[in-house]
């Protein structure tokens, strides 16, 4: 049993919290929300929205409304006040999450990139003893479909220069597919995470494993979105980059002056 607490007082029931960031994703969350009750549906849902004028947090909370007595989680919608990144958006919903009483929290996409029938191995994992365990396109099982040869390449590079440079062993540490125990989270402290985008992906990554924390990948199928529009722009993909940059730097120096 993994164990938290809230308010001092210690939390001895499990409960599963998938954290959904959503901006206009009204065509997609309804799938995703009946996916996620479909394979898990013991576990809570969290929608975060920026805010989205296409009237998301509105579906979610129709949804909610709309659920059977004596269902044994929730559907929420956090609503922000405006559109202020991924990462942002993950920190609000884990530290929401952490009130609720969650004792594993979950990420997933709602463009349905994530497919839901991957959540029991990926929670699973978690129950099993890893601190955290990652849908992984890249490893034996995992693969990516509906991806042009370019942005395959630029992943599969990224990944690979991320794991290089910050001696992570992980193969996919850009996947925003990932479960954390609550232990894990509160050592590696998310809020004080500084990335947005693809780098907060790699920063949790990075943290997980300074922290000592036992990485397990599951192979998934990444489908790329059909429905709405991709939020990954070039901006993000630079950030990234320069935040692996940055962490390098950073790791270097604490080396150095530890040796001092």
């Amino acid at each position: 049993m993994i164990q938290g607490s809230v308010n001092g007082e210690v939390l001895s029931v499990r409960r599963v919290v998938v954290v959904i960031p959503t901006y206009n994703e009204v065509g997609n969350i309804a799938t995703v929300i009946a996916g996620v009750m479909d394979v898990l549906p013991d576990a809570s849902i969290l929608v975060v929205d920026d805010n989205s004028p296409d009237g998301t947090a509105d579906c979610v909370d129709e949804i909610a409304a709309g659920l059977p007595e004596g269902f044994p989680g929730f559907v929420k919608a956090h609503r922000r006040l405006r559109k202020s990144g991924l990462g942002a958006a993950y920190r609000d919903g884990f530290a929401v999450a952490f009130e609720l009483g969650a004792t594993i929290c979950v990420q997933m996409d709602a463009d349905l990139s994530h497919n839901p029938m991957y959540l029991p191995a990926i929670v699973s994992a978690v129950d099993m003893g890893a601190d955290a365990s990652l849908g992984s396109r890249y490893i034996p099982g995992g693969q990516i479909e509906n991806w042009p040869p370019l942005r395959r390449f630029l992943s599969r590079w990224g990944n690979r220069f991320a794991a290089g440079m910050l001696g992570l062993a992980i193969n996919d540490a850009t996947s925003g597919y990932r479960a954390y125990s609550r232990s894990i989270l509160e050592r590696m402290d998310f809020a004080s995470v500084e990335a947005e985008g693809y780098g907060f992906q790699v920063e949790m990554s990075h943290r997980a494993v300074r922290c000592g924390g036992r990485i397990v990948e599951v192979p998934i199928l990444f489908t790329d979105r059909v429905v709405g529009e991709s939020k990954l722009t070039h901006h993000i993909i630079g950030e990234a980059f320069g935040f692996v940059v940055k962490l390098w730097f950073k790791d270097r120096v604490l080396r150095r002056f530890r040796r001092a």
